[in-house]
């Protein structure tokens, strides 16, 4: 991490915009969803992780749509970094801390932060499998007692892809990295249990994506 993937513009593709901020199309497409998810679940004040918080947008939106939660945005390249300031500053929200930069694949950052809440969009397909339990791993240790953890993103269902899209976004990932492309739903509930946190729920949500929420006891 990070790979440099040659992804479609479906995908987490950021376009150049004014003042540093880069815009990913999907980004605008699912904050939405993502934010009416959160509402269901998300308890006032609790403080909030995002990992690989990419171009920022989705930062600047729930921390504004929920002011009440402090929201901690990271992330490990930094030119993602640099547009996550740049969303920070053109929008501000007094909740919205400056990003920082984690690697989440990395051990041991779990043992060095703790939070109600972790976030993470559209990342579990861009890193290999060993990389998504170390994630998970760390998620569960930082998570406080009683805290969520969020996943979004494409996955596999059953072993198999649900559109003709998904099957070629997940064939193009694998053809540049064997290691990546889409975990199977089934796989990230046992990296869950595994990892002591009970599963909430799965939701089925826009555009063939998944959400699991998970809590730590």
């Amino acid at each position: 991490m990070p790979r440099r993937l040659s992804l479609p513009d479906t995908a987490s593709v950021a376009i150049p915009g004014p003042d540093g901020r880069l815009f990913a199309p999907s980004a605008q497409r699912n904050v939405d969803a993502i934010g009416d998810l959160l509402a269901a679940h998300l308890i006032p004040h609790a403080r909030m992780l995002e990992i690989a918080a990419g171009t920022g947008e989705h930062a600047v939106a729930f921390a504004t749509r929920f002011p009440t939660n402090p929201w901690f945005p990271t992330d490990i390249d930094d030119a993602r970094l640099a547009s996550i300031a740049a969303h920070r500053d053109h929008t501000p929200a007094p909740n919205l801390a400056p990003p920082s930069k984690l690697d989440a694949t990395s051990p041991g950052w779990g043992s060095t932060l703790q939070t109600d809440a972790i976030l993470v969009v559209n990342l579990l397909h861009l890193i290999s499998q060993s990389e998504a339990m170390t994630l998970l791993q760390n998620a569960a240790q930082a998570l406080a007692p009683g805290g969520l953890l969020f996943l979004y993103g494409p996955f596999l269902r059953d072993g198999e892809t649900t559109s003709e899209g998904d099957a070629s976004f997940h064939a193009s990932l694998t053809a540049q990295d064997p290691e990546i492309g889409y975990k199977d739903d089934w796989d990230v509930i046992d990296w869950i249990h595994t990892n002591w946190l009970t599963l909430v729920q799965v939701v089925e949500m826009p555009a063939n994506n998944l959400a699991f929420i998970a809590r730590k006891a």
